[in-house]
């Protein structure tokens, strides 16, 4: 099989999607926006060629690109993995003639109003939310759902561009910064459903949930923010419906042979579904997986597209998770305490951590879990790696001046 795939180099584990395409026997051509001199060896070696372009969400750029592969050779797939890319790469196959997500698809999964209206149709349970255009259509919708209420971008991902208001004067002052979509807010515990769909049926997943919530998370600096991926979702029968909900998200947004991200809410009105993204989890998702169920996630993705089939079964042996790490203000770190400690008290269940050398510039608190320091870890027991987590949280301080 001849594989297209955008952008094989940054950002960083991109090149691990490169590699199991090619381990899982895939001719990889890769188009992208860096310079092939910047590649290591490795990279190298798991593309059959390379085509440089000056933006791979140009779709004429990229159309010229593939195309210029397709007089060469046979282009059975054409691959994107990042967000912002999948819009750009749904036109190229339409334009080229090659399966996979469609136009509409890639559109539904981006386009949060337009997604929500499908899948209401179907009854799969989601919040009240409307597009909106301007600040009467935005009163209109705060009188009859009522507040609080949460105002995101039409397209996007994760927290970026959302903002919870509160009453009819914050409504005002967030349309002049915000807008596209207004949403009734859903009390309860948010997660996310991680799956690779093959042929429209899920093969294999992964649930995971947020502590605390992400809107919070994201805008608090004194929390230690984490994700967990619990091992419980075969034995624990609650995770049935979230299963079943994902299985309608997929099939009723047309969704065939690829990686999804989804998004839940769960709380006194029950199951939520929230969004969904037609690609892997970011900030380091699928590194968690495979650490905690013996398995190359990378490598099952890339044998559904060439194969058909994902191959490994995740073993559920660990549950698994990362803690974030906030700096005590921004500036650059300055130092930490507490490492020492936690690595005598909990050093065998450590996957890896991150810990920037003092006098890296910090980022803000809203650039995400993986933005400054952080820690991940792996336990058979979902509740103790909760607890050990916390520990963390608690105990290892980053430093900034």
């Amino acid at each position: 099989m001849n594989v297209v795939f955008i952008e094989p180099f940054f950002p960083s584990n991109q090149r691990q999607f490169a590699r199991a395409l090619a381990e899982a026997g895939a001719t990889v051509i890769g188009i992208g926006e860096y310079g092939v001199e910047s590649f290591d060896d490795d990279l190298k070696g798991w593309l059959h060629h390379y085509e440089r372009v000056s933006s791979v969400t140009d779709v004429a750029a990229l159309t010229a690109a593939v195309r210029w592969v397709q007089d060469k050779l046979w282009v059975d797939r054409l691959e994107a993995t990042i967000e912002a890319h999948t819009m750009a790469a749904a036109q190229v196959r339409e334009a080229c003639t090659i399966p996979g997500t469609s136009v509409r698809t890639a559109w539904l999964c981006r386009d949060k109003p337009s997604m929500k209206e499908v899948l209401r149709s179907v009854g799969v349970p989601t919040a009240a939310s409307a597009a909106v255009s301007s600040a009467a259509s935005a009163h209109e919708f705060a009188e009859r759902v009522g507040f609080p209420l949460i105002l995101k971008p039409r397209s996007g991902a994760g927290a970026s561009g959302t903002v919870r208001v509160d009453s009819v004067s914050e409504l005002d002052s967030a349309l002049g910064v915000f807008g596209g979509q207004v949403e009734e807010f859903v009390e309860g515990h948010e997660g996310f459903y991680d799956t690779i769909a093959v042929d429209g049926r899920v093969a294999v997943d992964f649930a995971s949930h947020y502590y605390p919530n992400v809107l919070e998370a994201m805008r608090t600096r004194w929390i230690s923010p984490q994700f967990v991926s619990t091992n419980r979702i075969d034995t624990a029968p609650e995770y049935g419906e979230l299963r079943e909900l994902g299985q309608r998200v997929i099939g009723a947004l047309g969704i065939g042979t690829s990686a999804t991200h989804m998004e839940w809410f769960f709380g006194p009105k029950g199951l939520r579904f929230s969004e969904i993204g037609c690609r892997p989890p970011g900030v380091g998702a699928w590194d968690l997986y495979s650490a905690g169920n013996d398995m190359d996630l990378y490598r099952a993705w890339a044998d559904a597209i060439v194969h058909g089939g994902t191959g490994a079964v995740p073993s559920r042996r660990f549950a698994s998770g990362i803690v974030a790490l906030r700096p005590s203000q921004d500036g650059s770190i300055s130092g930490y305490s507490g490492v020492e400690e936690l690595q005598q008290r909990y050093g065998e269940w450590v996957i890896d951590a991150h810990l920037p050398s003092p006098g890296t510039p910090t980022q803000g608190v809203e650039a995400g879990y993986m933005a400054n320091a952080y820690v991940r870890m792996r336990h058979p027991d979902y509740d103790t790696l909760r607890g050990m987590l916390d520990d963390v949280g608690r105990t290892l301080h980053v430093y900034a001046s």
